[in-house]
């Protein structure tokens, strides 16, 4: 009896067995349930998209064994009397261990959303280093806050310290604002996507395949073979015209006819050029008419559509097209315009009388 009225620190031998009861009841509660969650969820597979369901079976196997001893000996020592020195380092190792854990948890928590989010761009091999970089600035910040609260629950201020990184930051970004302005451009290019690794586009007075989107520049092989380098940042203020993404090419062909050709040869051309539209398979005719009586030609306008992006059949089917149309008109009878002007002189012969007079009653000039 003796012995366990004896008292140890201030507390008897029973609350010290009661506060390690404690303590061991919570490790062994605690390990047995994120051994029965880790076997009953299921478990991430590489290559399947990740559910709610897989992303907790990673938080909890991210459960961290010190952190959940650290937490059984804090919640055991509330049953002892310790001087308020022990108390208050017990409770900084606690909190420091529960916010780490904690960065664990939401360091996985926003991956997950990130991976869900972004699974599309996975498959393009271009943007893996863009997803790699967003998911490491999300890192970062993720572990500088908890580092601050961390801090912040320590006793130490950090006023001082985030004014510090303030300035630092605004001096750095400062110093690589354009490499900063490029970093940033290449994320909305990733999230946005106005174009991908394949694309053919047009940007200002170039234009070209997109061969890579990097960090800084983005890579484009032009049709005359060498590669262009463009600022992702330049590339995302231009206006960009995406050719890959376009179904259908639309053509208007206008047609110059002479001056002289019959009302009812020129009747017939609209209709002569729907058929020869209509013949070709990867052609849709949206219409054609008499459109202007222009300065040297009588025209008319056709507006098709090329049922194909390829700009080989584009400019095959316009081909097929424009020797049909030739054909037909060389058959009918009916010529093309070219520019030109016809002078017309109602009297040629007074003309020419009037020209060669003009000499001899001009005043000559007089003789000193």
């Amino acid at each position: 009896m003796e012995l366990l009225e004896s008292e140890v620190y201030g507390n008897g031998l029973t609350e010290w067995g009661l506060a390690a009861a404690l303590t061991l009841a919570g490790l062994a509660v605690a390990l047995l349930a994120r051994l029965l969650l880790v076997r009953r969820l299921p478990a991430p597979e590489p290559g399947k998209e990740m559910h709610w369901p897989t992303v907790l079976h990673e938080l909890v196997g991210r459960t961290s064994t010190l952190f959940l001893i650290v937490a059984a000996i804090y919640a055991g020592t509330t049953l002892l009397d310790l001087p308020d020195s022990v108390h208050r380092l017990i409770s900084s190792i606690f909190i420091v261990a529960l916010f780490i854990q904690a960065a664990l948890w939401a360091d996985r928590i926003a991956s997950a959303i990130l991976a869900w989010r972004l699974a599309p761009l996975k498959s393009k091999s271009a943007m893996r280093n863009a997803l790699s970089l967003i998911q490491f600035i999300v890192r970062v910040a993720v572990w500088s806050l908890a580092l601050l609260l961390i801090f912040e629950n320590l006793g130490f201020d950090v006023t001082a310290l985030v004014a510090g990184l303030g300035v630092g930051g605004i001096a750095v970004a400062l110093a690589a604002q354009s490499v900063l302005g490029d970093l940033f451009s290449s994320l909305a290019i990733v999230l946005d996507r106005p174009f991908e690794v394949g694309d053919f586009i047009v940007f200002g007075d170039q234009s070209g395949t997109v061969e890579k989107v990097g960090i800084k520049t983005t890579r484009i092989r032009a049709l005359s073979g060498e590669q262009i380098a463009c600022s992702n940042t330049d590339l995302v203020k231009s206006r960009i015209h995406n050719f890959k993404r376009m179904a259908e090419r639309r053509i208007v062909l206008v047609l110059g006819i002479t001056y002289d050709t019959p009302a009812g040869k020129l009747e017939r051309i609209p209709g002569m050029v729907k058929a020869i539209v209509e013949a070709q398979e990867q052609a849709r005719f949206d219409r054609a008419h008499f459109r202007s009586f222009g300065v040297s030609a009588l025209e008319f306008e056709t507006v098709y559509w090329v049922l194909s992006a390829d700009y080989t059949i584009y400019m095959d089917v316009q081909q097929a097209i424009n020797f049909a149309i030739f054909r037909a008109f060389e058959d009918e009878g009916i010529e093309f315009a070219f520019p030109s002007q016809t002078l017309y002189v109602p009297d040629l012969k007074g003309a020419i009388g009037a020209l060669a007079r003009a000499p001899e009653d001009a005043p000559r000039p007089a003789r000193g």
